[in-house]
């Protein structure tokens, strides 16, 4: 894992993708997403800073109000598949480890 993030923010980004997070793309370049209410903003401001992505909204749909955060190109795949190799597991979450995989087949990652 990268000496660049400490274990806890390893672990806080993975417990929050497995709890929220979208492992996927747009069909041309895989992206992980994570959409939350905008309650939680300050949560938003440690994953920017600690970790980067870029950081849309706040939105405003069907009654909700929300921040997406998207993590895609090279930080996608230089950064953060590293990362969540090692500390993403079946064991963890299978739902979450399937897509993440199914993600890294269809773009090649």
């Amino acid at each position: 894992m990268s000496d660049a993030f400490s274990q806890f923010d390893i672990g806080l980004l993975t417990g929050i993708l497995v709890g929220e997070g979208s492992f996927g793309g747009d069909g041309r370049q895989p992206a992980i997403t994570l959409r939350m209410h905008v309650k939680h903003a300050l949560l938003f401001e440690w994953l920017v800073k600690t970790w980067g992505g870029r950081l849309y909204g706040p939105y405003d749909h069907g009654g909700r109000r929300y921040y997406q955060w998207f993590a895609r190109g090279r930080y996608l795949r230089d950064v953060l598949v590293p990362i969540l190799d090692e500390s993403l597991s079946p064991e963890l979450d299978q739902h979450s480890w399937e897509r993440y995989q199914m993600m890294k087949e269809r773009y090649k990652l």
